[in-house]
């Protein structure tokens, strides 16, 4: 463990403070571009292996008359971006070759090279985080949680933050549900005591299961 005297963290802290506001600033240059555009873009957030990838895949099927393009973060590699752009979705990927989350410089560039056409959605799949995902604006219409049933229902008691700011929850993997143990009712109490008016999907991209409710509710967002 290491100590730190008030100067330096005060330091830290104005640090913090002036990249927080930098990525601000160009989130709504992104958010700008993306209204001129014509473009509905959602940002996913969840833990490794929740099933970002797999329920964006299984939208962008239900997202009938739709265009979808997708922008894939991670630590490294390209393995989702090359599904997609094997489906002859446009894709690009972004690596942060250790960075922990997307920002809004990164969106920026991306954005520019990515060949989404006007009047379509495009997909964010965030780097697998709960903690500082949640910090940082891309310019994003929608932020989207998923949570898969294996993680356990505990998440919105350890990780509130990404709860509070979520415009939505889905629930994946639910088809497991019965065998890890996983209850619906309490992840749902327990969110909706740090977001009330957050919108709860439980569906299993696999099955097919709780997909219709969910690109329903999307497409109409996409509408508003």
């Amino acid at each position: 463990m290491k100590g730190y005297d008030m100067a330096g963290s005060e330091k830290t802290v104005r640090v913090l403070e002036k990249v927080h506001k930098a990525n601000d600033l160009l989130a709504e240059e992104n958010r700008g571009f993306f209204a001129e555009r014509r473009l509905f873009v959602v940002n996913v957030l969840g833990s490794p292996g929740c099933g970002k990838t797999t329920l964006i895949d299984a939208t962008r099927r239900g997202l009938e008359g739709i265009a979808v393009a997708v922008i894939e973060g991670d630590v490294a590699g390209d393995v989702d971006a090359r599904h997609f752009a094997e489906q002859g979705v446009p894709a690009i990927q972004i690596n942060t070759g250790g960075g922990c989350h997307l920002d809004a410089a990164m969106v920026k560039q991306a954005v520019a090279d990515l060949a989404a056409p006007d009047d379509s959605a495009v997909f964010i799949e965030n780097v697998g985080n709960l903690i500082c995902t949640s910090g940082f604006d891309l310019g994003e219409g929608l932020r989207v949680l998923c949570l898969s049933t294996p993680e356990g229902d505990d998440k919105p008691l350890k990780y509130p933050g990404i709860f509070r700011g979520a415009d939505a929850l889905v629930i994946t993997k639910s088809e497991l549900a019965e065998y890890v143990g996983f209850r619906f009712d309490d992840v749902k109490k327990r969110a909706s005591l740090l977001n009330e008016e957050l919108p709860v999907f439980e569906v299993s991209a696999k099955t097919g299961d709780g997909m219709e409710p969910w690109c329903r509710w999307l497409a109409a967002k996409m509408r508003d």
